[in-house]
């Protein structure tokens, strides 16, 4: 790492987000707004598609799959419709970056709709929004509503002739839409469950056309693309990485927000930014790719955060959702608290990720209670195991990531949950960002749990 140069930030996607109703067209407009659909639409669409292509954008949902590649699947146009949906069910707990660019910049992501839709030949897209964020909906109708009105959008883009409708539809609440074919479904209006593959949804997506599904943070950066061109986005992060990103600190962290960057800065370079660890203390755990990703210690502070780097190092970089824990925190707590929120979100298509997410939390209340057992640790290895690469969906994948690293990291906390509680190892309210109540005899699902299953 000597001969690194430091990486400082670089605000593409937020470079406007601290401006005055920085959510309005006319704020959009000042910084050059909608420019970069006029040099689009003058462009061939295959010309788009080889300019994302080329600069290396790569999904920032977090598989980050090439997203030039993704466009590229579609079939030739046979005169029927295709369709673009964005993914804007940010639901994973930690995740926290669509949602602030939505509310601050919700024009940067349609003209990305515009360009996406010119490129890949889609008269019609849609945004998947979680429900919950009514704010974030009242926001993007707006928007919609703003850009139809100047020609951003409609019958008639820009006197150019092409026709680009958005839908802008509000989830009921569900992590597994997330997934995207079961986001898929459930805009068709079906109970949200993923679809087996193949087909994939390039080849029969939604209504059983050709669509291409992609993250708010991947179209967003569309435009930008089109404006300083390929060369200048691939100038930025890795060489496989390429390009920025939005980094969500929360936690034990001085100042938690958003740290726009390249890929490939470190943690110890975006806790210089933010100040630290809070005050007299200091890191124990951390997640780079939010609550599904396997959790890095202070050992990995200098993994660069790109795609690469974070897999060798035996993670994922996935959403770049950072959530900072010191030393106060029980990693058996943290890990149940996740668990817990896979278990009530298991959409419950899959015996593997049904009964075996149930089983994890039942085993993690047991442990932090301190009334496990000496075969409570293997278990959880073993039930791990059957769930991992064995369920429908990425969902039972992740569930078990925090679990299995935290063991690999803090196997000594876990085992202490043979003998005593986790809240007298690590009294909670230590940890606590925000005043909680009297958990002196621990939180009281679990103190419920471990007399019912010890």
């Amino acid at each position: 790492m000597t001969d690194r140069q430091p990486v400082t930030l670089t605000p593409v996607l937020s470079r406007f987000w601290d401006d005055a109703r920085s959510w309005t067209l006319d704020t959009y407009r000042d910084h050059g707004g909608y420019g970069a659909l006029r040099t689009a639409l003058d462009l061939d669409p295959a010309a788009v598609v080889d300019a994302v292509k080329a600069s290396g954008l790569r999904g920032r949902g977090g598989a980050g799959f090439p997203t030039g590649m993704k466009w590229g699947f579609l079939p030739p146009p046979d005169g029927r419709p295709r369709y673009l949906v964005v993914n804007a069910d940010e639901s994973e707990p930690g995740t926290c970056k669509d949602t602030p660019l939505l509310l601050a910049a919700p024009h940067l992501l349609l003209e990305g709709v515009a360009i996406t839709c010119h490129a890949i030949g889609a008269e019609r897209a849609f945004i998947y929004l979680r429900g919950e964020l009514l704010h974030v909906h009242r926001r993007l109708l707006r928007a919609v509503e703003e850009a139809e009105a100047a020609g951003y959008l409609g019958d008639d883009v820009l006197g150019t002739g092409r026709r680009i409708g958005v839908v802008v539809h509000a989830g009921a609440g569900a992590y597994i839409c997330g997934e995207e074919t079961a986001l898929l479904d459930s805009l068709e209006g079906r109970r949200g469950q993923p679809r087996l593959k193949p087909p994939f949804p390039a080849v029969a997506g939604l209504y059983a056309r050709p669509t291409v599904v992609n993250n708010v943070e991947s179209i967003a950066s569309v435009p930008s693309i089109v404006e300083h061109g390929a060369d200048w986005f691939s100038g930025l992060g890795t060489e496989k990485s390429t390009g920025y990103g939005l980094f969500s600190l929360s936690g034990h962290v001085t100042r938690p927000g958003q740290y726009e960057a390249p890929l490939g800065i470190t943690l110890r370079e975006l806790l210089d930014m933010a100040g630290g660890v809070r005050a007299g203390h200091r890191l124990k755990f951390w997640t780079p790719g939010g609550s599904s990703t396997p959790i890095f210690t202070d050992a990995h502070l200098d993994v660069p955060l790109d795609f690469e780097a974070v897999g060798t190092a035996g993670s994922m970089l996935g959403t770049r959702a950072l959530q900072i824990f010191d030393e106060t925190t029980s990693v058996v707590r943290a890990v149940l608290r996740w668990t817990e929120f896979y278990e009530h979100e298991s959409c419950g298509k899959c015996t593997p990720c049904r009964e075996g997410t149930y089983w994890l939390a039942q085993i993690l209340h047991r442990l932090e209670a301190g009334r496990g057992t000496a075969e409570d640790v293997q278990t959880l290895l073993d039930t791990c195991d059957n769930i991992l690469g064995r369920s429908f969906c990425a969902l039972g994948d992740g569930a078990t990531s925090p679990i299995t690293s935290a063991i690999q990291y803090f196997r000594e906390e876990f085992e202490a949950g043979m003998h005593t509680p986790a809240w007298e190892l690590f009294p909670y309210e230590r940890s606590a960002t925000v005043p909680v109540g009297d958990y002196a005899a621990g939180p009281p699902r679990s103190r419920e749990l471990a007399g019912s299953v010890a």
